[in-house]
């Protein structure tokens, strides 16, 4: 199957952290940010250039032409893919998701709903931003000779969110990354079943190198009885990849490194003891030659 994709990444120096990232006043620039995302009037970068197969269009500000390090970068990514039909729209501060775009409810979605409540952002204008890409890329597959996107096969690693301890409830976090095109399916396994109960999952995020990456999440309560599996199926893999995870009990101590404990403690146990006895000698000896020598 033929998979095309437009592709639109705009970088954004940021050269103070915004209000509300930062506690500290004197970094603010919370205008230039809040307007950024707030005012219609400004729409949000549209492409017009046609696309085919993986064709990135990076607008890069005077500041970075001149190589002035930006001190926070924001990022405004978004993609439409055929035949798949998906898209997304979606911006990033320093690597982290500030808000997408749902296109089937046509709402902005905020990765922390207490982002919502300093800046707002009109779904409508990403919807525009897809009709746009879409056209571009009907345009392009029609005229051109359909360069297929270049596939790039998944990362993944598989680890729990904190420390495992039986019966305190933890999550597994399967990161998915390095990949392109932005298409993939991911299963969560319970014992070779699928789980669907306690499992979410972030949109695609860019990289600077044009590729993809994605985190999967699965809340679980760890048991020593339940392994768990994160499939991944992805277009440029001949088969689906699994990542395993179990709970593994702590290895106990060899039975040297136990003797050299105890060892060493019994050492330092007596070591205080015998500090502890001269000081109380000297503390007596001190104390009777005072007495000897009598009242002046």
């Amino acid at each position: 199957m033929l998979t095309v994709i437009s592709l639109f990444h705009r970088r954004l120096p940021v050269h103070c952290i915004p209000q509300h990232f930062s506690q500290n006043p004197r970094d603010s620039c919370r205008v230039q940010t809040r307007t950024l995302i707030k005012t219609p009037k400004k729409k949000m970068a549209i492409t017009r250039v046609p696309i085919l197969g993986l064709f990135i269009t990076v607008l890069i500000s005077l500041q970075e032409s001149w190589a002035i390090k930006e001190d926070h970068v924001i990022i405004q990514a978004e993609f439409y893919l055929n035949p798949e039909e998906s898209a997304e729209f979606m911006f990033d501060f320093d690597g982290d998701e500030i808000f997408h775009v749902d296109m089937q409810k046509k709402e902005t979605v905020w990765r922390l709903p207490e982002f919502g409540r300093f800046a707002s952002f009109e779904a409508q204008g990403a919807l525009a931003n897809m009709a746009v890409m879409k056209a571009n890329l009907d345009v392009m597959t029609k005229y051109s000779n359909n360069t297929p996107n270049t596939n790039v096969p998944p990362e993944v690693t598989l680890l729990p969110n904190k420390p495992v301890e039986l019966g305190e409830p933890n999550t597994l976090i399967c990161f998915i990354d390095k990949f392109s095109p932005p298409v993939i399916s991911v299963t969560w396994l319970r014992n070779g079943k699928p789980v669907t109960d306690g499992v979410s999952q972030t949109v695609f995020l860019p990289r600077d190198d044009h590729l993809f990456r994605k985190f999967h999440y699965l809340s679980f309560l760890p048991t020593t009885e339940d392994v768990y599996d994160c499939k991944v199926e992805h277009c440029s893999l001949n088969e689906p990849l699994l990542k395993h995870w179990e709970y593994e009990a702590p290895a106990p101590l060899p039975e040297t490194t136990e003797n050299a404990v105890c060892a060493l403690g019994l050492i330092v146990a007596l070591v205080g003891i015998i500090a502890g006895t001269i000081f109380i000698i000297k503390g007596v000896r001190k104390a009777n030659t005072v007495e000897g020598r009598g009242p002046l």
